[in-house]
């Protein structure tokens, strides 16, 4: 028997929808990493980007469990010495509701340049309304 291997000029882009109203953040997050690493898909390859575009729409209504709206915090630097700055999640969602969801998936594609380039194929609206009727996404379910 022959291994197949895919080309890039083979695969297939397809569009998913999710809505973030009352779905658990790592839940969604990790169903969302998925797709869009394209683990979904029978041709999956690890070293090569095949995965699907996500349009994730109210973001600003993820929730969280336990305490972690207000003990979770989200840590940067700023790159001068002592430099550490950190962000709530109760004020993440006040201020950027989107990249509570782009930061959780983040986490969850490889740190390399391959997760940099998967990670633009999420888009992340915080309200309802979202550009991307045209593709006509399918609808995830999680």
């Amino acid at each position: 028997m022959k291994t197949k291997t895919l080309k890039i000029s083979e695969v297939d882009k397809g569009w998913w929808i999710a809505d973030a109203d009352s779905q658990i953040l790592g839940r969604l997050a990790s169903k969302v990493a998925q797709i869009i690493r394209g683990k979904h898909k029978v041709n999956y390859v690890p070293h090569m980007d095949n995965g699907d575009c996500v349009v994730v729409i109210n973001a600003e209504k993820i929730m969280v469990t336990g305490k972690k709206e207000e003990k979770k915090l989200y840590f940067r630097h700023t790159g001068y010495a002592g430099g550490v700055k950190t962000t709530a999640l109760s004020h993440m969602r006040r201020t950027y509701p989107e990249r509570i969801i782009e930061k959780a998936v983040m986490g969850m594609l490889p740190h390399n340049k391959l997760g940099r380039r998967m990670l633009k194929h999420l888009k992340v609206y915080a309200g309802p309304n979202h550009p991307h009727v045209a593709q006509s996404p399918k609808s995830l379910e999680i």
